[in-house]
Order: structure tokens, then sequence, then C-alpha cells
């Protein structure tokens, strides 16, 4: 018997969820790999990574790789496992939680423009990574994993004298900074986001590093709001300027918020069509509910399944599929949980 089974753990913020894994062998000499994972304590959502049996060999490689992707995102073996990742990029668990945002709906947007307890940015259309400067520099993804950046992002980085943790959108060579989380070792996360930009202001970011415009009123909001909404960005994001740095993301609201212009969505690859496009879904608690289907371009690779991609599209129909859906891309920083229904924008029934 070759069999072999592993259960993986991660904790960030609010998030406790857990990742069992098991090679199987189910015949003479044939074997499946098969996944179950969910919410800590709860029914886990259950799978199978092949859809026939295979041999042995075949079978410990998707096994294998399997294991190595879900410790690349932060799991650990064991309850209390050791905060170390080891990936084939030496990818560390940098012990570093970002703050996750929830959505909001156009009305909501509406009354934080009115309201001057609330700032607003323009969310960028990227991938989020902090930077940590101490004695060298470190990339941080959403996960709080190192990872690769830029060159221009981690020179521009080394050039600033101070010890400092910022956060940020990463889009292209540049990174737009948009909060300060440490500054000459000090922590910085229990102050206001007030006195947190005040400071990264005196931070001098330069070059590749650029701080993001911020709305402070109800004018200046309401025309980056009109701004950014005509010229096809992807949303605004508000924030409450006397709120406190929070890790993780809440059951929902939050002193940090975004609205979307343009609908985007995070969903699971279920199956590979033919003619170059693949099924999706979301995740509706510990279920999967499928949303339709998406084309590939010919300059893209097709997404494997079980695999996270990023879509555009127009709306949402309740109980059925997203419409005039566009592939954008492979999402390696996210998991099945985070495809939830609830990032869904609907078509609106008429009255």
């Amino acid at each position: 018997m070759k069999s072999e089974n592993i259960t993986l753990y991660f904790r960030q913020g609010t998030s406790d969820k857990v990742y069992q894994a098991s090679l199987e062998e189910v015949g003479s000499g044939s074997f499946v790999v098969n996944f179950a994972y969910g919410r800590r304590g709860a029914t886990l959502t259950t799978g199978t990574k092949t859809q026939s049996p295979a041999d042995y060999a075949s079978a410990k490689k998707i096994y294998d790789k399997l294991v190595k992707s879900k410790t690349a995102k932060g799991y650990v073996p064991g309850q209390e496992g050791p905060q170390y990742v080891h990936t084939d990029t030496d990818s560390r668990d940098t012990g570093v939680q970002c703050q996750l945002l929830n959505f909001i709906e156009e009305s909501e947007a509406e009354k934080r423009i009115g309201d001057r307890s609330w700032w607003a940015q323009e969310k960028h259309d990227g991938k989020r990574m902090l930077i940590r400067k101490t004695d060298s520099v470190t990339a941080i993804n959403r996960r709080g994993l190192s990872v690769g950046a830029p060159d221009a992002v981690l020179n521009s980085a080394s050039a600033i004298e101070p010890s400092f943790l910022i956060d940020g959108e990463a889009v292209g060579e540049k990174l737009f900074v948009f909060d300060l989380l440490e500054i000459s070792d000090k922590d910085i996360r229990s102050e206001s986001y007030s006195k947190r930009m005040a400071l990264l202001e005196t931070l001098g970011l330069k070059d590749a590093l650029e701080m993001v415009e911020t709305a402070k009123n109800k004018k200046e909001k309401q025309q980056m709001y009109d701004r950014l909404k005509a010229s096809g960005a992807e949303g605004i994001v508000f924030k409450k300027h006397s709120a406190p740095y929070t890790a993780g993301r809440p059951n929902s609201g939050g002193n940090q918020v975004k609205f979307k212009f343009c609908d985007t969505a995070s969903v699971i690859v279920t199956k590979i069509n033919e003619k170059r496009s693949v099924a999706m879904a979301v995740m509706d608690g510990d279920k999967q509910v499928p949303v339709g289907n998406v084309s590939i371009p010919p300059n893209k690779e097709i997404p494997p399944v079980h695999s996270i991609a990023e879509v555009r599209y127009l709306y949402a129909y309740r109980d059925g599929s997203l419409y005039q859906p566009v592939y954008i891309g492979l999402r390696d920083d996210m998991d099945m949980e985070d495809c939830s229904v609830l990032q869904l924008k609907y078509k609106k029934e008429p009255q």
C-alpha cells in the first residue's frame, strides 16, 4: 500500500481553514487523488484531482503538486505547524497579515461620498503587494508570503532610508502605495488612517513607488467617483480616516470597503470544454454553484481544472450564469473559499 494523506491548516486574521489531500489506492496499481477543504469545524467540500484512476507515478505527481500548491499559499501541516513554507521559489511566511475589503453596493458608495468620516481612493487593477524594508527588501502578497517583485519597485524601496512596511497594489512596474504599517521599527497599525497617511507622506516615495491620490471632502470624492467611472477604472475604495489597520476580512462591512464600476469575479475552473473554453463555479457556503462558461483567448494558456481564474462580466443572473464573461487570467494568490457567491453583482429585476 502506497497511500498517503496530509491535513494542512491556514490561519490569517479571521480565516481558520483546513485542507486535506489523500493519495489512495483503489485497485491493484491504480490510484486516485482526493481532497477536502473548508472552515475548521464545518462540513468540508470534497472533490478529486483524478477523474479516473491512474498509475502510482502519475497519481503521486498530482498529489505532490497539490500539496505544494497549498503550502505555497500559506497552508502548514499540523494545527500549530511551523510558520515556514518551502516551495521551489523558497516562499516564506512573513507573518504579515493584510487588511481585506468587503464589497458594497452603489447606494452605499453614494452614502460614503457624503459622509465626511470616509476618504476615497482609486481601486487600482493589479495585485496586492506589501513591501518591507529592513536590512533587505521583501515583497509580500495578500497571503503574507514573500514573493517576487519588479526590480524597479525593489530598487525604489531600497533607496528610502528608514525601515518600513507599506501596503499597496502592484500594477506593471509600479506600486501604488495606500498605507503605512511600520516605520523606523515602530508598529503603527493601531494609529488612525489619517495619521498613518501623514507619516506615509514623510517617507519620501519616488520612482516606482507612487502614493495614491486621496479625496477627503464631499466635493473631491464626488469628482473622483465621476472621473473614475467615466474613465473605465475598476473601482473606488472608501476608508474611515479614524480607523486602525485591522488584519483579515470582517464578516460584513468594515472600516475599509470597495465598490467596483467594472464587475470582476474570482471563479473556480471546474471543467475544460472544447473550443478553448472552461466551466466556472463560485462557492455558496460549502457548495459549488455553476456560473457558466468563459472563452480563453488564443494568446493565453487554458487554466487547469480547480485553478482560480479572474473574469470580467456585465452582470450575473440569480441562479444562473455570468453574462458576457471575459477571461482576465489566473489568480495564484487566492483560494476556493475566496470565490464566494457574495462577490457577484446581479441584474436588477424589473419593478
